[in-house]
Order: C-alpha cells, then sequence, then structure tokens
C-alpha cells in the first residue's frame, strides 16, 4: 500500500515547464487554436512535460547518504521497493531477479488473490535462498 501511494503522489509532483519555454527549446512554435485556447485553466494551458514523449512516472529512485531506495514498476503495474545501501551496485539485476521469483512462486500460486499482500513460502524461501548466496 505504501508504495502504491508513494509512486502515486510522486508522479502527480512531475514538475512541468512553460509551454512557450519547452516550444522555443525544440524549436517549434505553438500556433493559434492550440490546446492552450480551449483549456479552461491557465495552468493546463501554459505548461507541458519536460519531456512530452515520454511518459509521467512516479518515484524511481531515492537516493541519500545513508540509503537508497528503488522502485520498479512492472508492466502490470505490480510494483516493488527495494532498500539498499547507496554504493550497491547492480540493483536492477537484483530487482529483475525478486520479480522473476515473484512471477514464478506467486503469480503461479492458485491460492493468491490480486491485491492481497504476499504471502507465500516458496517464495520467500527463494528469495532468501537466492539473496543469501549473493552475500
Amino acid at each position: 500500500m505504501l508504495c502504491r501511494s508513494v509512486h502515486a503522489i510522486t508522479r502527480s509532483l512531475t514538475p512541468l515547464i512553460p509551454a512557450t519555454a519547452a516550444s522555443s527549446s525544440t524549436g517549434t512554435s505553438a500556433t493559434a487554436g492550440s490546446s492552450s485556447s480551449r483549456t479552461s485553466t491557465p495552468t493546463q494551458a501554459a505548461t507541458t512535460l519536460p519531456n512530452p514523449s515520454l511518459p509521467k512516472t512516479g518515484l524511481e529512485v531515492l537516493e541519500t547518504d545513508k540509503f537508497r531506495m528503488t522502485c520498479f514498476q512492472t508492466v502490470t503495474g505490480t510494483k516493488f521497493l527495494l532498500f539498499t545501501d547507496p554504493l550497491m551496485p547492480n540493483v536492477d539485476v537484483i530487482m529483475r531477479k525478486v520479480y522473476e521469483l515473484y512471477a514464478d512462486y506467486v503469480m503461479k500460486n492458485p491460492f493468491y488473490q490480486l491485491e492481497m499482500p504476499v504471502r507465500c513460502e516458496l517464495f520467500d524461501r527463494h528469495l532468501a535462498s537466492w539473496l543469501r548466496g549473493r552475500m
């Protein structure tokens, strides 16, 4: 639940830049009759995403001098949070392996119900075994 909330909040905080600055940086100009004249609020009319070709995303990495929090979102919308040392390498490999184990032992479990907490002994056992093997 926390991951979904944090991700949703940070997704809504994606910064917007003025549309005129965006169009001048890409070499295009705004035309009359664009969406800005059809919208009712100035905020919607005058702003755009920093890179309009990329969709809005939520929190992906939060790094401090004490820890790094990585949020991995699958194509199906499942999110995994991993807290590591900021200097730990290959976090993406770990996240992919956690997802692989999740798919193998949780999603293939006929008793698992979507949107419920993961309580699967086989998943826990295989994940713990794989993590011990990395140390």
